[in-house]
């Protein structure tokens, strides 16, 4: 099983513990499992989960601290980001790329479902 930790996070977006605390990290952190739970419909611990779950909440939450950086805000898989033109952003990849990534993984995630009526 993997665990996601505050450096996952921060690998994404390429900042350092001065732009963003980790006690704020945790919290996007806690916000994205509760996000993939509702999702899928199953408990999530991102302190113990499949590296498809680290994955997935591992970019949610790099996206909630771009959201941060940004003074934009993100509900859920909805975001509304700010200017962009940050200092600490400029090695951040782009947000539609870490948003079509998300989208891509939840699909893979919530899997394929066959039955019959």
């Amino acid at each position: 099983m993997a665990s996601v930790t505050v450096d996952d996070v921060r690998d994404v977006v390429n900042i350092s513990s001065a732009d963003v605390p980790d006690a704020k990290i945790l919290k996007m952190l806690k916000r994205a499992e509760v996000t993939l739970e509702l999702e899928l419909g199953k408990e999530i611990d991102y302190q113990n989960c499949t590296d498809a779950e680290k994955e997935f909440i591992t970019v949610l939450a790099a996206i909630y601290s771009i959201c941060y950086l940004t003074g934009g805000s993100a509900v859920g898989l909805s975001f509304s980001v700010g200017d962009q033109n940050v200092s600490v952003l400029s090695n951040a990849p782009p947000i539609d790329v870490l948003r079509a990534e998300l989208q891509r993984m939840l699909e893979r995630l919530k899997g394929t479902y066959v039955g019959r009526v």
